[in-house]
């Protein structure tokens, strides 16, 4: 099992952010997609978060290549 966070190839939708989030705690990527949405509702940094992930999490095939 998979457990570091990286941003898949499969399953993007923009950048892969909560497809990797998914992967890591084993859950689908359609209730970290609509979790994240639904945090968009109240007052906080949630779209910093998601551009910061972005910026530090490596691509799987990266990820891949160095290890």
């Amino acid at each position: 099992m998979n457990r570091k966070l990286v941003r898949p190839r499969e399953g993007r939708m923009l950048a892969g952010v909560c497809a990797g989030l998914a992967r890591r705690f084993n859950t689908s990527a359609g209730l970290i997609r609509l979790l994240f949405l639904l945090s968009l509702l109240l007052p906080g940094t949630q779209v910093i978060v998601y551009l910061v992930l972005w910026v530090l999490m490596p691509n799987e095939d990266k990820y891949a290549a160095r290890y």
